[in-house]
């Protein structure tokens, strides 16, 4: 079992301007469309687990529906699923390890977690086995930051890098325990 981040940040850590816009990923020209991997980690996750701004953000994009796998929502406030999504979205709230419990019961094991909340909530309760952070060479001055506080530093390994289309880096490390 396993908690995964895959994300993209900018230069000076955000992973959203200061308006929470994301035209910022596509400073750098990707003509062949090359998915940096993400389409190997999405081969390998069970299902998703995101926040609330987080699917309002992806179901603002007006495209169909990115995942094959299902994802499930943290929300204290939705009571229920858009319309449309019953089959592929679940609301899931409480305690971060009893949400994951829940989750592994009904099979899933292998969760890809995003949102910027999200992850730094499963940072502070130390629930985050692999970061891969794709970093845009960008710096937006302010913005939604990946990392937050913590009570405590958490140790991560270093894996490996890699350079995409000439100037992105993404950076993959597994946590040390």
């Amino acid at each position: 079992m396993s908690n995964s981040v895959f994300i993209a940040t900018s230069l000076d850590g955000y992973i959203a301007d200061k308006n929470g816009g994301l035209d910022w990923l596509h400073a750098i020209p990707n003509p062949e469309q090359d998915s940096m991997g993400f389409v190997e980690h999405f081969d390998r996750i069970d299902a998703m687990v995101m926040g609330r701004n987080t699917l309002d953000m992806v179901l603002s994009f007006g495209v169909d529906w990115p995942y094959s796998k299902p994802v499930f929502v943290l929300s204290n406030t939705m009571a229920s699923v858009p319309e449309g999504y019953e089959d592929k979205v679940f609301l899931v709230k409480g305690e971060l390890k009893e949400v994951l419990n829940d989750i592994h019961a009904k099979g899933f094991k292998d969760l890809y977690i995003d949102g910027g909340v999200t992850i730094q909530n499963f940072l502070k309760e130390d629930l985050i086995d692999e970061l891969i952070i794709t970093t845009i060479p960008v710096l937006l001055g302010g913005g939604s930051p990946l990392f937050g506080d913590l009570e405590q530093p958490l140790n991560f390994k270093f894996v490996k890098s890699e350079t995409f289309l000439g100037a992105i880096i993404q950076n993959h490390f597994v946590r040390e325990r």
